[in-house]
């Protein structure tokens, strides 16, 4: 979803409605804040009491499974928005929300949200969409992990990441600020050692390129082609 359909529904500038531009001192220390890489928005259990909007930088949604296995639900980036759960009567967080680096976010209190959806109707369409797409993702990722295989999985995952925030240059498609094949192995569930293997395979067939920075997909159609 490219960031205008994200941050403009029907005229309402949701990006100015979570971060007013006109707002003074105190009331912008309290709603703009800067996550430092690798610390928690939120922890698991925690009171769910506010909802958030990433300015900049990127936020992990993940949990710990019963055997102390973390199992990552989304990497989220600019324009997204989390914690929506708040919304629907959710008390307590069941996952956890930490930055993957310097990250800066707009907070707004369950209780603010709904004044603002008072005035502003078309919000309530907004986060439909929001919840909607994200139990669409949910579902696509539950069927992929009971009739795909794990290199299929990966290559369907690189495939939705790149049409999701990929930015296409002439007949070649490029991500920046790519995640890491860890990050790629827990949304997949796979191995990082798998993930690397797949990686590989599909620079060696000159699919793609990628490093640390940006995965460049040369041919978005033939990489979907390899998905079983």
């Amino acid at each position: 979803m490219s960031e205008k359909a994200l941050w403009y529904l029907e005229n309402i500038d949701v990006r100015n409605l979570f971060c007013p531009k006109k707002m003074d001192a105190n009331m912008q220390n309290d709603h703009l804040v800067t996550i430092p890489k690798e610390e928690h928005v939120y922890k698991t259990t925690q009171s769910s009491d506010y909802i958030f909007f990433i300015v900049e930088g990127r936020i992990k949604i993940a949990n710990i499974s019963e055997d102390g296995k973390e199992i990552t639900k989304a990497i989220l980036g600019k324009g997204e928005v989390f914690g929506e759960l708040s919304m629907l009567g959710e008390q307590k967080r069941r996952d956890f929300a930490i930055a993957l680096e310097d990250t800066k976010i707009c907070k707004l209190s369950a209780n603010e949200m709904k004044s603002l959806i008072k005035d502003h109707s078309s919000l309530s369409l907004f986060f439909m969409k929001i919840m909607g797409s994200k139990m669409l993702e949910m579902e696509r990722r539950l069927e992929s992990l009971v009739f795909k295989d794990s290199r299929s999985r990966i290559v369907e995952f690189l495939s939705e990441l790149v049409q999701k925030r990929g930015q296409r240059i002439g007949y070649e498609w490029v991500v920046r600020n790519f995640i890491t094949h860890q990050e790629i192995a827990n949304l997949t569930a796979t191995s990082r050692q798998t993930v690397t293997t797949v990686l590989n395979e599909l620079r060696n067939s000159n699919l793609l390129t990628f490093n640390r920075k940006r995965l460049l997909i040369r041919d978005l159609d033939k990489l979907k082609e390899e998905i079983k």
